[in-house]
């Protein structure tokens, strides 16, 4: 105690000395004039840099950027600049902080996402000064492109949803998208021998979005089968505050409706009618077993297609060369392709928010090397009429891993991130340019483990995820509808457009993935898959897809 008081003393004795000190020398006149000329340096600096600051095509005044919450699950950075920025090329100059002009450009185009038009004129700009952003699709144009593409034009021919040739996707593929277009189109929905087929999207308990998709499958099938126009009515799914007007609670909110207006608008005109059930002019689903819907007829006006698709799904280090469902599998794809075959402009801008969460700062960097952009001009024709129908860029080659696990164990065998990584490994000794990949899971524990693939480069939605093994009814209750039904359908289209696919095929939101990409010009790209279905037998050992495969990643597609 001794001790410590007698230290205390001297620490308050030397501090005292100290000030003293201090004191007189601050006091001393050669100090003040150095404080003086410290100072007057200061404000000559700062008005020097002001001026040189205020040349150059942009200018950004000492401004806050606040952090916003975009539609989706965007992980937008929360950007602060207290100085003045520009938008420069590199070729511009080299001192400046390449990082600062990259999310500058990142936020610019987080607000016109946002169609935040405060932001612009706070900086006296406006969109048209900001580049083309590569990543992102101008929805509103391109859902009226869709729209036209959607009807009975003379000029064009169905169907322009397919991508790649009749090789790159399953057989008779554009023969069979044009034929169904046309039969969920008549040309005349008064005509009085027209018979429909009304039904509800499954909305039982338990029933995630891939069941949903499945069973629609089955009854267009039937409803081809029974020459009836199928009308889907209430979707569960889209019954929230995103989806507005008519759109609330029908698929048309997420792609464009299976059938006309027209027909729609006649469908349920004659189903208020007790003599049009009694005659069969139109049915529900009511009207046929679940067996019918879910394991019924397929189509058979094209043949058997599915009995020459060449194998390019790998199970256990085989092809599998046939199962006793293949027919499933052929038609589901064609049908689950019809039903997504156009977003509409509220999944386009879904779309184009995970893409910007997720590339939007590579994006920037990109443009800003390029040394090539300026203020925007009016648009020529060749960018009217032929880029503007190119897809958005996206990092690649990309390779989609959607690992599922949960509940899903009572229905198939379930397997740990360490099973799909050693697929992805394999794809990678072929392609070694590989290094990125689209991540999809309901798991807590699977994005976790993901960071410790060093070597590879993860994407994937800001999501809340499952702990533990809860139901996905649980799980997706706790989200929320709207997000719920958002982001699986987000990943689900990225998934599509990945150059590869690591999944398991026991699993139906896989075996949809499957469908789309195998209509979508992805055949030759091949499925590694970590699991079979019950149905499923494996062929004999056969040579590795990839050795027919023709790969242009710099054109961004297969």
């Amino acid at each position: 105690m001794e001790a410590r008081g007698t230290s205390g003393i001297s620490m308050k004795s030397l501090e005292r000395v100290v000030s003293d000190k201090a004191l007189k020398l601050g006091n001393s006149f050669p100090c003040q004039i150095c404080v003086v000329g410290f100072l007057c340096g200061i404000c000559l600096t700062s008005l020097f840099l002001a001026a040189l600051t205020s040349i150059g095509t942009f200018e950004l005044a000492a401004f806050s950027f606040s952090s916003f919450s975009p539609p989706c699950n965007s992980t937008s950075q929360i950007i602060n600049i207290d100085r003045k920025l520009k938008w420069k090329n590199k070729a511009e100059t080299e001192e400046e902080n390449d990082d600062d002009q990259v999310n500058l450009l990142v936020s610019a185009w987080d607000n016109i996402l946002l169609n935040n038009e405060d932001y612009f004129k706070k900086l006296g700009i406006s969109k048209s000064d900001v580049p083309n952003a590569p990543h992102l699709e101008n929805c509103e144009e391109r859902t009226r492109a869709r729209e036209r593409l959607d009807t009975r034009i003379s000029n064009h021919t169905f169907p322009s949803w397919i991508n790649g040739g009749d090789e790159d996707n399953y057989p008779l593929t554009r023969s069979v998208q044009r034929e169904i277009w046309y039969h969920q189109h008549p040309l005349d929905c008064e005509d009085k021998s027209l018979k429909f087929l009304v039904a509800d999207w499954e909305t039982l308990p338990g029933f995630g979005i891939g069941a949903q998709i499945a069973g629609m499958t089955g009854l267009l099938a039937i409803a081809i089968n029974e020459n009836r126009v199928l009308v889907s009515n209430y979707y569960n799914r889209a019954d929230h505050d995103g989806c507005k007007g008519s759109a609330r609670g029908s698929w048309s909110c997420y792609f464009l409706p299976e059938t006309s207006k027209e027909c729609r608008k006649r469908a349920f005109e004659v189903m208020k009618k007790r003599e049009a059930w009694e005659r069969g002019t139109v049915t529900g689903k009511q009207n046929y077993s679940t067996k019918e819907i879910w394991s019924g007829h397929i189509p058979k006006r094209w043949g058997k297609p599915w009995s020459y698709m060449r194998p390019t799904t790998e199970i256990n280090g085989s092809l599998l060369t046939s199962h006793r469902k293949m027919d499933r599998r052929w038609w589901r794809a064609q049908a689950v392709r019809y039903l997504m075959r156009f977003q509409t402009e509220y999944t386009c801008g879904l779309v184009n928010v995970a893409r910007h969460s997720a590339f939007g700062k590579e994006a920037a960097e990109i443009v800003l090397s390029a040394g090539g952009w300026r203020k925007k001009k009016k648009r020529s024709e060749i960018e009217e009429s032929v880029w503007s129908s190119h897809k958005p860029w996206i990092p690649r080659p990309m390779l989609s891993v959607h690992v599922r696990m949960g509940d899903k164990a009572c229905e198939m065998r379930v397997a740990a991130l360490e099973e799909y990584m050693r697929l992805a490994d394999r794809i990678r000794e072929r392609f070694p340019e590989l290094n990125r990949i689209w991540l999809s899971t309901e798991m807590k524990e699977v994005v976790d483990r993901s960071k410790e693939y060093g070597q590879w480069r993860f994407y994937y939605t800001e999501v809340a995820r499952q702990v533990g093994n809860n139901s996905m009814a649980e799980y997706e209750a706790s989200l929320g509808r709207e997000m719920s039904t958002n982001y699986p359908l987000v990943n689900f289209l990225m998934a599509s457009e990945a150059d590869f696919f690591v999944g398991a095929l026991g699993s139906t939101w896989c075996f949809l993935i499957d469908g789309m990409r195998n209509t979508g010009g992805k055949v030759m790209s091949g499925f590694l898959s970590v699991n079979k279905d019950r149905f499923w037998r494996s062929g004999v050992k056969s040579v590795p897809v990839w050795n027919q495969f023709r790969f242009e990643f710099s054109g961004a597609q297969i």
